[in-house]
């Protein structure tokens, strides 16, 4: 029995070590990073006396079932399949103990009680975990093209049908954009996009309102300067979702990115069709608030085949565009030509 208590401490000091580290490197979470390091010298033991015998007992030479191969043990595919395995580990370690314990509580020291308490303590670790991993991997994939899916530069086309041949040019971010049509209007085509966008494994981003974002399960919400305040949209998207926003300066950026800003997107870097009453950032702003800010910085207003090198070679990991490609009568080849001046460029610096 002693052997069993052993190896699955073992366990749960190495899984909960390895959930610290996650939250405090990754996530850099000192609330969740800290919680995790207390639960784990809580539940490790520290009676001297049952540590010479757990350490007695164990025989780890004589152990059958150290090297017995499980497929689904080879390998994880992210740092999401990294934590849900450790911590299945630690919770299935965990109610071990604590079925041990209620037998033998008395003869190893163990308190079942406070096992099962970790245990569902642990449960809405992992949850946090997840949603905050997943969200953080959304946000990653803001880069290269970014097309914003407008309803007035459409020409007749379907928003679905554009948004299709954008992600076969090589668009990473669809955003549907429409200040015209009610959101009960807007609410199939959303699904819609969302729906095309997972399919390529594309980022689908609702522009303003909260309400469509939530309804078409979108991966996110974009957000400017007199919209719904980023502390507020932050605080009402669930973990998972990313969260945008439009700025002009950097002051704006800065502050954006502590509120809770996924990414933030500079601009007008040039004049631009689409909007007439954008602000001038330009590329200096797009210089001093790369160097100032972590999240991934998108290059937005004006932007096209002619200028788009001198934006990603100014530090923007991505470039929103609605014109360039929307005002072309191809949008899957115009996609193609900015995506490829984009690589050239990344590859560059």
């Amino acid at each position: 029995m002693l052997r069993i208590v052993d190896a699955n401490l073992n366990r749960i000091g190495e899984g909960l070590r390895l959930l610290e580290d996650v939250t405090r490197f990754v996530l850099n979470d000192a609330d969740l990073s800290e919680e995790l390091k207390r639960i784990r010298h809580d539940l490790l033991p520290k009676n001297k006396s049952l540590q010479r015998k757990l350490l007695s007992a164990r025989r780890a030479d004589e152990d059958v079932g150290a090297f017995l191969d499980v497929e689904s043990e080879g390998e994880r595919a992210d740092t999401i399949s990294v934590v849900r395995a450790n911590s299945q580990r630690v919770q299935q370690s965990l109610r071990v103990l604590e079925e041990i314990a209620k037998i033998h509580g008395e003869e190893t020291g163990l308190d079942w009680d406070k096992f099962k308490h970790a245990r569902f303590a642990l449960y809405t670790i992992e949850q946090k975990m997840v949603l905050r991993l997943t969200r953080r991997h959304k946000a990653e994939k803001v880069r290269g093209l970014y097309v914003i899916v407008d309803a007035e530069s459409l020409r007749g086309r379907k928003e679905v049908d554009v948004a299709r041949q954008a992600i076969q040019g090589g668009a990473r971010v669809i955003q549907l954009r429409d200040k015209v049509r009610p959101r009960g209007m807007l609410l199939p085509i959303a699904r819609e996009l969302r729906k095309v966008c997972a399919e390529s494994d594309a980022v689908f981003i609702v522009n303003d309102y909260l309400d469509l974002a939530l309804a078409s399960d979108a991966d996110g919400l974009h957000v400017g300067q007199e919209d719904l305040p980023v502390s507020d949209a932050r605080r009402m998207l669930p973990e998972d979702r990313i969260l945008g926003c439009s700025a002009a300066t950097l002051e704006e950026a800065v502050q954006e990115e502590k509120q809770g800003a996924d990414y933030v997107a500079i601009g007008s870097m040039y004049a631009t069709p689409s909007k007439s009453d954008t602000r001038p950032a330009g590329l200096k702003t797009l210089r001093q608030v790369r160097k100032k800010i972590s999240v991934p910085l998108v290059a937005i207003g004006g932007i096209n085949e002619d200028n788009v090198a001198d934006v990603i070679e100014a530090g923007a990991d991505s470039v929103a565009v609605i014109s360039a490609v929307l005002g072309a009568d191809d949008v899957k080849k115009a996609s193609q030509r900015l995506t490829k001046i984009i690589s050239k460029s990344r590859s560059k610096g």
